[in-house]
């Protein structure tokens, strides 16, 4: 009943956005359809932790990490509705956009989050793939929102780069089925049908498919060498949407891999998917870290920090043991934090009228409460104390260190540079003199709002863990 709330509400906020003409009618359906739904998810996940897996239709399969992220994904849209409102107003009173865009972004944000909603809780494979493959035509829409040459130049690097990582993520779901005997394969296929047959698998044409697997939904996480749309993408899409790219399709798409992970380990053993773990996700981690010392964009630095995030999640499932536990909470941390981050940055670019580094001084002197919102952000997803990455960071190292030493290793010392690299663009945008033609002072309260409230959300779970949230993680871990 609860995810039938959840598709319902958002089903029907997208019809009232089509058919209403009132902008404020359609931001406060689809509004209350986040928080109809943000409430509903944590119902789902309540009742997951207390009873198993939740299947309420043939159709619908949800287990423990299954149910973190449809709550993440719920809290990210919610905020990011709440923030895309008054953002997009301040734009159209700046005569960056028309009024009628705000319609269209709000229809395509409702679309977007109802497919990753399909997407994350599908019993079947290929409707994984099928709802997840949609979202890169919405996404598409998405990112070139503001009709510019480089906007659609982003959104067709996307398109044309998903598409072919998902198309080899088709391969690979095809080849995990035809391990299947043919009495089985004929009709829909399961995740529960894959892991009961799994340990009569083919080794070799599980391993094929496991690698066309990572390598295509690894597009849509942004893991290196696949991450090339990533830093694009962010820097020209919408605030809000950048906040939902991050927060919520990347969290999606690491679970649809961490599915056919399980799979994989039953048929092959843990040792192949921990080592291609471990490689894409040290690869994004070295790859992230270096481009921080040379980026000029502070959107596109934040689209690099998610690639970061990424290697060091795929790390933590790599690397195993605590490594998955600590996976898991990096999760949940970075999906709000970056929310918040890209919200802040929304702030920015209506004050400077620029995502440029060069071009942004003395943010902390023009916008005190934004600027100082993105700097607590920064040094959090950077690691740094008291917020829960940097407790998930040690933990990921810890576990890599008892068994694969040279990549924990080797992680650490691009840990650190991330981090200086970070600090330097964080200076460099906050401190010294604001530029004399630009006012202080804050927006609409509204814009301060969602960061403020989803950043302080992050600093909580870093310190108390809902008994129900700690439930789930610790079966998520059991799964894994």
């Amino acid at each position: 009943m609860a995810l039938l709330i959840i598709i319902f509400s958002l089903v029907a906020a997208t019809i009232i956005c089509l058919v209403s003409k009132n902008v404020r009618s359609m931001v406060l359906a689809s509004t209350a359809a986040f928080g109809i739904s943000a409430a509903s998810a944590s119902l789902i996940a309540d009742k997951v932790a207390r009873h198993g897996d939740y299947a309420p239709f043939r159709f619908v399969q949800i287990n423990s990490l299954t149910a973190i992220v449809l709550l993440l994904i719920m809290i990210v849209g919610f905020f990011s509705a709440i923030y895309a409102y008054p953002y997009l107003a301040e734009e159209a009173n700046k005569k960056i956009i028309g009024r009628t865009r705000t319609k269209q972004l709000f229809i395509l944000l409702n679309v977007f989050m109802l497919l990753l909603v399909m997407a994350v809780t599908a019993s079947y494979p290929i409707l994984s793939w099928v709802f997840l493959e949609s979202t890169t035509l919405a996404g598409a829409f998405l990112i070139s929102f503001y009709n510019k040459p480089s906007t659609i130049e982003a959104a067709w690097k996307y398109l044309i780069i998903n598409s072919v990582g998902l198309l080899l993520a088709f391969f690979g779901t095809l080849l995990f089925i035809t391990n299947l005997p043919g009495s089985v394969s004929n009709g829909f296929v399961t995740w529960s049908i894959l892991g009961s047959f799994a340990p009569h698998f083919n080794t070799v044409i599980t391993k094929v498919a496991f690698i066309f697997i990572l390598i295509g939904y690894g597009t849509k996480v942004g893991l290196a060498p696949m991450h090339t749309w990533k830093p694009d993408a962010y820097s020209k899409a919408p605030a809000p949407i950048g906040a939902v790219f991050s927060g919520a399709l990347m969290p999606v798409a690491l679970v649809i891999i961490l599915k056919f992970r399980v799979i994989t380990d039953v048929a092959v053993g843990t040792s192949f998917s921990q080592h291609l773990l471990i490689a894409f996700g040290l690869l994004s981690v070295i790859v992230a870290a270096l481009s921080f010392i040379t980026v000029v964009n502070y959107k596109r630095m934040l689209g690099y920090s998610s690639i970061e995030q990424a290697g060091l999640i795929t790390l933590g499932f790599g690397f195993g043991g605590i490594g998955r536990y600590a996976a898991i909470l990096q999760i949940i941390y970075h999906s709000l934090i970056k929310s918040s981050l890209f919200f802040t940055s929304g702030n920015f670019l209506l004050k400077f009228h620029s995502s440029k580094i060069k071009v942004v001084r003395g943010a902390l002197s023009a916008l005190p409460i934004s600027a100082g919102l993105f700097l607590v952000g920064l040094l959090a997803v950077a690691g740094l104390p008291p917020f829960g990455i940097f407790i998930s960071e040690i933990m990921t190292i810890s576990s890599g260190l008892k068994h694969y030493i040279a990549y924990a290793l080797v992680a650490m010392v691009f840990i650190v540079i991330a981090f200086i690299g970070l600090f330097k663009q964080a200076s460099s945008l906050t401190l010294g003199e604001k530029p004399k033609d630009i006012k202080a002072g804050e927006g609409s309260r509204w814009l301060l709002f969602p960061p403020l409230a989803i950043l302080g959300l992050a600093l909580v779970l870093g310190f108390y863990m809902p008994p129900f949230l700690h439930t789930l993680i610790r079966q998520a871990v059991v799964s894994q």
